[in-house]
C-alpha cells in the first residue's frame, strides 16, 4: 500500500489544522530524529554521544585540625 499525492496532501492539511503552522517544523524535526534513531537501532548501531563524559572531580577535603 502506497501513499499517493492526494493522501499526502490530506495528511499535511490535517496536521496543519491540528498543530498550527508554528509547530509543524518542530514536529517534522522530532519525527525525523525518531526515524533516524529507529533505523540506527535496527542496524545495531548505537548513537554516538555529542560530548565525551567529563571525569568527576574530587570534592575538596576539609582542612584537618
Amino acid at each position: 500500500m502506497r501513499i499517493g499525492p492526494t493522501e499526502l496532501l490530506l495528511i499535511l492539511a490535517i496536521a496543519l489544522l491540528l498543530f498550527g503552522p508554528s509547530k509543524l517544523p518542530d514536529l517534522g524535526k522530532s519525527l525525523g530524529k525518531a526515524i533516524r534513531e529507529f533505523k540506527d537501532a535496527a542496524k545495531g548501531e548505537e548513537s554516538k554521544p555529542a560530548e565525551t563524559a567529563k571525569p568527576a572531580s574530587k570534592p575538596d577535603e576539609p582542612p584537618k585540625a
